[in-house]
């Protein structure tokens, strides 16, 4: 997503507005925070997570899929997947159907190899969101959007993190043997090179082409993927970057649904603007309560068929579902969240303009 440059009087880029300052360090705060978090609290080898960090999986994982539905609620947005059934309702009945039924039908020692490609695509998942995140900073302060090889270094970066998951499946607590351990040294190698490539691709842009909020947004995506090749324990490795990339999602969800037009099913309360005033406060409450009550009661049920014990064929049939709901948001996101196509960016630019230049209407 590449966004227009707007240069003051004095020549220089105009700096990012207060909203999305605060969005932006909120977001870098949440990512850095959260793996952090999750290194300090990761328990001794075997045991399991404490409640603290537990809460924060719940929060980074289960309810962060489930507040997509929220989605769904959105009469706008509805429109569009009417539009587009087939990515927004054929796909996720399938993936939901479908993952389901391979479980139930298949033993538990092949659903654990099943489960490497899909952590594989859930950790590029997170690095789409990441890249997301970087081009809404650069849309943000009003700079040029991610170059070419600044959106490969990134996506190099994540890869080299998947490689190196891979290589060691215990860091994902699968019990398959480590088939790809030998690649674990390229891994770490092409990590570096991305790392590299990425410094070397954001000092090649004008001084007044990466203000700090910016670079802070692409370095913490740049090296999204170190606690991997850090850390032996998998709540260490691996906890830290579901929580961070779970919260960035509630967070700016959040904020999507907060900037919402507020009135109620378009209807005036008495007072004149006072009246608009308010009834678009309540609008916008409603919205913020709805999404609230969707990803707990949502990620409740996620939770609990995730931990279900896969060892009962009918337990298998139900974990099925879950990883095929967890798929379903990546294919939901990954439509929404594409700003180069008109909907998607003008939805959101009627939403967080701070955030999204308005290119027409939705």
């Amino acid at each position: 997503m590449a966004a227009d440059l707007t240069v003051g009087a004095a020549g220089r880029l105009a700096a990012a507005g207060p909203g999305a300052r605060a969005w932006l360090w909120s977001t870098v705060a949440v990512t850095v925070g959260a793996i952090g978090v999750a290194i300090i609290l990761a328990p001794a080898a075997g045991a399991p997570a404490g409640q603290g960090l537990a809460y924060l999986l719940f929060a980074g994982s289960s309810a962060h899929v489930a507040s997509t539905a929220w989605f769904y609620s959105v009469p706008q947005v509805r429109g569009y997947m009417r539009q587009h059934r087939g990515r927004y309702v054929a796909s996720p009945l399938a993936l939901i159907g479908g993952g389901a039924a391979t479980a139930a039908l298949l033993p538990p020692s092949v659903i654990a190899w099943l489960l490497l490609p899909y952590f594989a695509w859930q950790f590029f998942h997170y690095q789409k969101q990441n890249l997301g995140l970087a081009s809404l900073a650069a849309s943000a302060y009003r700079v040029t959007g991610l170059r070419t090889a600044e959106r490969r270094a990134l996506l190099a970066a994540a890869i080299a993190g998947i490689a190196g998951l891979l290589a060691h499946p215990r860091l994902l607590q699968l019990p398959v043997r480590p088939a790809l351990a030998a690649a674990y040294p390229l891994a770490v190698a092409a990590f570096v090179v991305a790392v590299a490539a990425g410094l070397a691709c954001l000092a090649r842009r004008p001084a007044s082409q990466r203000p700090t909020g910016f670079c802070a947004v692409y370095l913490s995506s740049l090296a999204f993927s170190v606690p991997v090749f850090v850390f032996s324990s998998p709540y260490a490795a691996v906890a830290g970057m579901t929580i961070a990339h779970g919260l960035q999602y509630v967070l700016l969800v959040g904020l999507v649904a907060a900037g919402g037009p507020g009135e109620a099913g378009g209807q005036r309360e008495a007072g004149g603007a006072g009246g608009w005033r308010l009834a678009g406060q309540r609008g916008r409450l409603l919205q913020l309560a709805t999404l609230g009550n969707i990803a707990l009661a949502g990620g409740a049920i996620l939770a609990a068929a995730s931990g279900l014990d896969i060892a009962q064929p009918g337990f298998r049939l139900l974990f099925g579902a879950f990883l095929g709901a967890v798929m379903a948001h990546f294919v939901v996101d990954a439509g929404l969240w594409r700003l180069r196509e008109q909907f998607p960016r003008a939805f959101l630019a009627s939403r967080v303009p701070y955030l999204v230049p308005g290119r027409g209407p939705a």
